[in-house]
């Protein structure tokens, strides 16, 4: 991890490349809540103008079937981040970073666990790759796997190898054993967080996707 700290109220980018390429093809503009040795969180305010990938004709990535989901070519758009905003939580080096979600009025809705490469910070943001695999957390503890077909035809894509498959099935039964013990962050009491309302909506800038030299986080 690098010495510097983001101060809270900071705009910086959260970016995934596209996986098997240093591309980004997700950007969103957060706002720093925390950033110490143990923990980074962020803040997804709603209606944040974000970049998010497309196939080349424009149909959103979710709407084309799993068989050619990730074999027909894609670009990115620009769009709004829907719903209620989301709280982005991640630790040095953990193979993946939680999210908070709430229904309107700021009922807590679940954790997600969203499995992915150990984040690289730069100057503006960090970067990671998504690893397709995904947990929900429900407020009670309980606990599902989520998008299990998309991993599997990821690895069938050829976006993957069997190694790094198993690593990352790995890093999800790691996290499972973390929601099981009720550690951190869910034992965190993050469900009760509010965002600062003095906080602007952090813009997306023209060079979202330009491409540093990342240190790890």
């Amino acid at each position: 991890m690098t010495d510097h700290h983001w101060a809270p109220g900071t705009p910086i980018l959260w970016r995934y490349r596209a996986n098997g390429s240093e591309s980004v093809h997700i950007c969103r503009p957060v706002t720093v809540v925390e950033d110490t040795e143990q923990t980074l969180a962020v803040w997804l305010a709603p209606g944040t103008e974000c970049v998010k990938p497309v196939l080349k004709d424009g149909t959103p990535v979710h709407e084309e079937p799993l068989a050619t989901r990730y074999t027909k070519p894609r670009t990115t758009r620009r769009d709004r981040w829907f719903g209620t905003g989301v709280l982005k939580l991640a630790r040095p080096g953990e193979p993946w970073s939680v999210w908070l979600f709430w229904e309107p009025g700021w009922r807590f809705k679940n954790w997600y666990v969203n499995l992915e490469a150990p984040r690289t910070r730069w100057a503006g943001g960090v970067d990671s790759e998504d690893h397709f695999l995904d947990i929900s957390v429900r407020p009670d503890g309980s606990w599902r796997w989520h998008d299990e077909d998309e991993f599997a035809q990821a690895r069938r894509a050829g976006l993957m190898s069997e190694a790094q498959a198993e690593r990352v099935r790995r890093a999800g039964l790691d996290a499972v054993e973390a929601i099981r013990a009720w550690g951190p962050p869910f034992r965190d009491g993050w469900q009760d967080w509010r965002p600062d309302p003095a906080w602007r909506v952090p813009a997306l800038p023209r060079d979202w996707d330009r491409t540093p030299a990342p240190t790890r986080s």
